[in-house]
């Protein structure tokens, strides 16, 4: 068991990772990057590319980490319910519960990163952060 002290090391380290995560996530669809193909950058994907890669960073980097969150967090919670639900759920014709299930839809990615962002939108930047730095709570 970790002892409570080390609460803010594994906090900044769970931001790190998950912004990291989410960055190149964007990459993928803004670049090409990671075995992903660019989009068109005026699509939906192509929107959710640029939250993504800018929302990633600036949450992997600690700045504007509350409203960077916010905002990953909430598309998230969009791809979920509109790709995932809507689009592939309903095109598999799962129907309802099946449907909502994100292990059967697809959208497990999306359900862990809307939940991780809103997390670190209620704590913000914390240690090893830019808003930290700066004296920003």
């Amino acid at each position: 068991m970790i002892p409570e002290r080390y609460a803010p090391y594994t906090y900044a380290l769970f931001r790190i990772v998950v912004g990291m995560l989410f960055f190149f996530f964007g990459l993928q669809k803004v670049a090409g990057m990671f075995g992903g193909q660019a989009v068109d950058l005026m699509s939906l994907q192509g929107a959710a590319g640029i939250v993504e890669t800018v929302g990633g960073f600036l949450v992997m980097v600690g700045l504007f980490t509350r409203p960077a969150a916010f905002l990953a967090s909430g598309e998230m919670a969009v791809a979920f319910w509109y790709i995932h639900v809507y689009m592939v759920a309903m095109g598999k014709q799962l129907g309802f519960p099946a449907g909502l299930v994100p292990q059967n839809n697809g959208g497990v990615d999306s359900v862990l990163f809307c939940f991780a962002f809103l997390f670190i939108c209620s704590k913000g930047g914390g240690l090893l952060s830019v808003d930290g730095a700066m004296g920003k709570k």
